[in-house]
């Protein structure tokens, strides 16, 4: 694992609610969990246990009732509007649909955070903006399909996309929800390629919703198990010391042994 050894994304005592009514658990509960700079990190549990919630505010598209969340040493919630924007530029995602824009080619997709930049102070010439853009592309093996649009494209071609796009600025943090969903084995082992040549060339720290096990145990360096909104095991991938899981996560268990 290629790390500073310093902590980037840090859960304090978390909780979030989404529905106040009595009786009604909380989507989080009191979540207290560090990610450190260069990880890759799983997240694992059934639906509705809180993981796509914990991704939510990491970004800030949430606020935590109580507890703190910190990106890099910074609370994410009570930032300014301009200060989330900067949160969000440092932070890359990707969704368990790649959300591409089907009017733009594979090129013009993964150069748009680019351009939005571009109408900021720090932009980037047309000039160096092609040039990452072509970079990026190479990066993911996706040079061949530059002028081709998102409905010529494999879905696991299309994931690579979605991959450099999120990936085009370097941010330190880029956050993965079901990122190889419903690709077969040979695609999914594409998509976790460029993963951990990520971490491994731009250091990026990976976050990594998924329900695949394989996934977990071919990438992770730990993951964590959240069950209704509670953590019951946070662990290191490799040594899978899972003994103390309960029951209904047996499969876990012996999978990730």
């Amino acid at each position: 694992m290629e790390t500073t050894g310093t902590t980037i994304v840090e859960f304090d005592d978390v909780t979030k609610r989404y529905d106040d009514r009595p009786g009604q658990p909380p989507a989080l509960d009191a979540i207290s969990l560090t990610i450190e700079r260069g990880e890759i990190f799983g997240v694992i549990g059934e639906s509705g246990a809180g993981k796509s919630t914990l991704l939510a505010l990491i970004n800030g598209l949430a606020s935590p009732e109580s507890g703190v969340v910190t990106v890099d040493g910074e609370p994410v919630a009570g930032r300014s509007r301009k200060a989330l924007r900067m949160l969000r530029r440092n932070i890359g995602v990707v969704f368990q649909g790649t959300h591409l824009l089907s009017s733009r080619t594979v090129r013009q997709n993964v150069a748009l955070p680019l351009q939005i930049a571009r109408r900021g102070a720090a932009g980037r010439s047309r000039t160096e903006e092609r040039a990452t853009v072509d970079e990026m592309l190479d990066f993911v093996g996706l040079t061949h399909r530059a002028d081709h649009h998102p409905a010529e494209l494999s879905g696991g071609e299309q994931q690579r996309v979605g991959l450099a796009r999120a990936l085009i600025a370097r941010p330190p943090v880029l956050l993965c929800d079901e990122p190889t969903s419903s690709l077969d084995a040979s695609t999914t082992a594409e998509i976790l390629r460029v993963l951990l040549n990520a971490r491994k060339t731009f250091g990026t720290t990976i976050i990594v919703i998924s329900h695949d096990l394989d996934v977990v145990k071919a990438i992770c360096d730990r993951a964590a198990l959240l069950e209704k909104g509670r953590l019951r095991e946070l662990f290191h991938v490799a040594k899978a010391d899972l003994n103390a899981m309960p029951s209904y996560y047996e499969q876990v268990r012996r999978e990730l042994m």
